[in-house]
């Protein structure tokens, strides 16, 4: 156990470790203390990035009477590298397992968000709701000129990185220019900490785990053909400037999950709960405040 402070909030006990998954492990953080029966929060960060990603939203989260869990996926963070073919799906379950969670409220963003819609239809006991913030959905192929032109660019800069020096800087930059900026505004046009916020953790994670790039395969549902199977409460939240791509997910997803909600953040691209934390925030608590606990 660790005892450390969240922003501006009082020092919270946080307990941090590792939780064995096939081929490797997982890091995480839990802290809080729900009701007895009530379901934990886990958070699930977008690809390239970490679980500090929710920094903020931990903080409000832990205070508010919630037992809230963030983690680091496979190949990401403090978490193990890619070293075979895996499931997202089924490393989150190994850490509710360990955890001793029977039922979660599963938040996630991007990538994250995808893990959390394989998990409600893999293991749909598990799963009490989800919030899902510019989604994607597994079994869905991106078909945006905006992200399929900086995705041809990442491959390029991976296939020049042994030539050129500066291969992982131009791959991270094409991450930021579809997954920060979004394709309706220049670099010049974002909050530059929150720009350089997303590059260093981008950074950090090809950093260390560039070596399981092509390492394994993972495993999904393919949620896409399924979301009407889904029957928990669902929040969609995606940013009024983020790619067609992920609108469309957001679109799909509100329409086939019965009762689904979407709520639309204004001024906000990809990173809804970091550009425009106060109204993500005011809309993820109504939504947690309203479940049949």
């Amino acid at each position: 156990m660790t005892t450390q402070g969240i922003n501006a909030w009082p020092e919270t006990e946080i307990e941090n470790g590792t939780i064995p998954i096939e081929n490797g492990e997982l890091f995480y953080e839990s802290a809080g203390v729900g009701s007895e029966g009530d379901p934990s929060v886990v958070l699930l960060h977008g690809g390239m990035l970490d679980q500090r990603m929710w920094d903020e939203q931990f903080a409000w989260l832990i205070h508010s009477g919630l037992r809230t869990v963030r983690y680091d996926a496979r190949g990401h963070g403090l978490s193990s590298t890619v070293d075979g073919d895996y499931a997202h799906h089924e490393d989150l379950r190994a850490l509710l397992d360990h955890l001793g969670i029977a039922s979660a409220i599963l938040v996630g963003l991007s990538h994250g968000a995808r893990v959390a819609l394989d998990t409600a239809l893999a293991y749909p006991d598990r799963v009490f709701a989800l919030a899902l913030a510019s989604p994607g959905v597994s079994g869905r192929a991106f078909t945006d000129p905006f992200l399929l032109e900086h995705i041809k660019g990442q491959v390029a800069a991976l296939s020049a990185e042994d030539e050129e020096e500066d291969g992982a800087e131009r791959y991270i930059e094409h991450f930021l220019r579809m997954w920060v900026d979004g394709p309706h505004r220049d670099p010049a046009a974002v909050d530059p900490d929150l720009r350089e916020r997303m590059r260093a953790s981008a950074d950090a994670n090809v950093v260390v785990h560039a070596g399981g790039m092509g390492a394994g395969l993972p495993a999904e549902v393919g949620a896409y053909e399924r979301l009407a199977e889904i029957r928990v409460p669902t929040l969609v939240l995606d940013g009024d400037l983020d790619s067609s791509d992920i609108s469309a997910n957001a679109h799909a997803i509100a329409l086939a999950v019965p009762g689904a909600q979407r709520v639309r953040i204004p001024g906000a691209a990809h990173m809804v709960n970091l550009e425009n934390t106060a109204h993500f925030d005011q809309a993820l608590h109504g939504f947690l405040s309203g479940l049949p606990y």
